[in-house]
C-alpha cells in the first residue's frame, strides 16, 4: 500500500533534517510530503535539499505564507490523492510525534479507517509538556466528549493515519475550521459517517527544538468550533 506522510512545517529547520531521514528509514516504505508555509528560517530550502537527495520519496509544496495548519493539511491531502495514496499520515514536525510509533499505527489499519496516536488510552502519556498545555488539552478533550459525543479519547491529536476512502467521503472543500480546531472537526465528521476509529498508545514529548505554534487565538477557535459543531449536532437530532 502507498502511505504518504503529510508534514506541515513553519520554522522547523532545526527538526526537518533529522525527522525526514528517520521517516524514510522505517521498515515501511513511506513517502513524505512537506507542506511549508514560507518559513523564514529556511525550512523550505532544507526540505528541497531532502527532496533532491530522495527523488520519488520526498516532495515539497511551498505556500505563500503562514496560512494555517488546517489549510496545510487540506493542501497535502489533495496532493496525496493525486499521488495515489492508500493511507495518509499526519504528524507534527517537532518530534512530539515519534516516528517509532508509525509501524504500530500501520498495523492497526487492517481494522480501522482512522488510527490515532493517542496520549489518553492505556499505555499512552505525556512527557516534558508544560502544565498549562496539558491542562488545555484535557479541557478541550473533555468539552469535545461532552458537547459532541466523540468516542475517541484523544480528539486533539494530530498524529493520525487516515484511510483514503474515509478522507474522500468528507466535504473537505467545506471544512470551516483552521488551526488545531481543524482536528476536532475532522474527527467529528469521521465519527458521524460511521468510519472505524482506533487508537494506538503513544508517549507525547514536548518539542526540544524550535517554538510552539499554539496561540491564545488557537484556543479560542477550538472552543468556538466545539460550540458550532454541537449546535449542528443537536439541530440535526431535533430535526430527526
Amino acid at each position: 500500500m502507498t502511505v504518504i506522510v503529510v508534514l506541515p512545517t513553519y520554522n522547523e529547520a532545526e527538526n526537518i533534517t533529522r525527522l525526514v531521514p528517520e521517516l524514510l528509514a522505517l521498515p515501511d516504505a513511506l513517502r513524505v510530503l512537506v507542506v511549508d508555509d514560507a518559513s523564514p528560517d529556511g525550512t523550505g530550502r532544507l526540505a528541497d535539499e531532502l527532496a533532491a537527495a530522495h527523488p520519488g520519496r520526498v516532495e515539497v509544496l511551498h505556500r505563500s505564507g503562514k496560512l494555517g495548519l488546517g489549510t496545510a493539511y487540506l493542501t497535502g491531502f489533495q496532493r496525496a490523492f493525486e499521488l495515489g495514496a492508500d493511507f495518509i499520515l499526519t504528524m507534527d514536525a517537532d518530534f512530539s510525534h515519534q516516528p517509532r510509533y508509525i509501524p504500530a499505527m500501520l498495523a492497526r489499519s487492517a481494522d480501522g479507517d482512522l488510527i490515532i496516536g493517542s496520549r489518553y488510552v492505556p499505555g499512552g502519556g505525556v512527557l516534558d509538556s508544560p502544565f498549562r498545555r496539558r491542562l488545555l488539552s484535557r479541557m478541550a478533550n473533555a468539552a469535545a466528549h461532552l458537547f459532541l459525543g466523540l468516542k475517541a479519547r484523544d480528539v486533539t491529536a494530530g498524529f493520525r493515519l487516515y484511510r483514503r476512502e474515509a478522507l474522500r467521503s468528507l466535504p473537505l472543500d467545506r471544512i470551516f475550521s483552521s488551526g488545531y480546531s481543524f482536528l476536532i472537526e475532522m474527527l467529528f465528521l469521521i465519527e458521524a459517517r460511521g468510519w472505524r476509529v482506533s487508537e494506538v498508545p503513544i508517549i507525547f514529548q514536548d518539542r526540544a527544538r524550535g517554538e510552539s505554534k499554539i496561540s491564545q487565538n488557537e484556543i479560542f477557535k477550538a472552543g468556538y468550533t466545539v460550540l458550532r459543531l454541537s449546535w449542528r449536532r443537536w439541530r440535526r437530532r431535533l430535526g430527526a
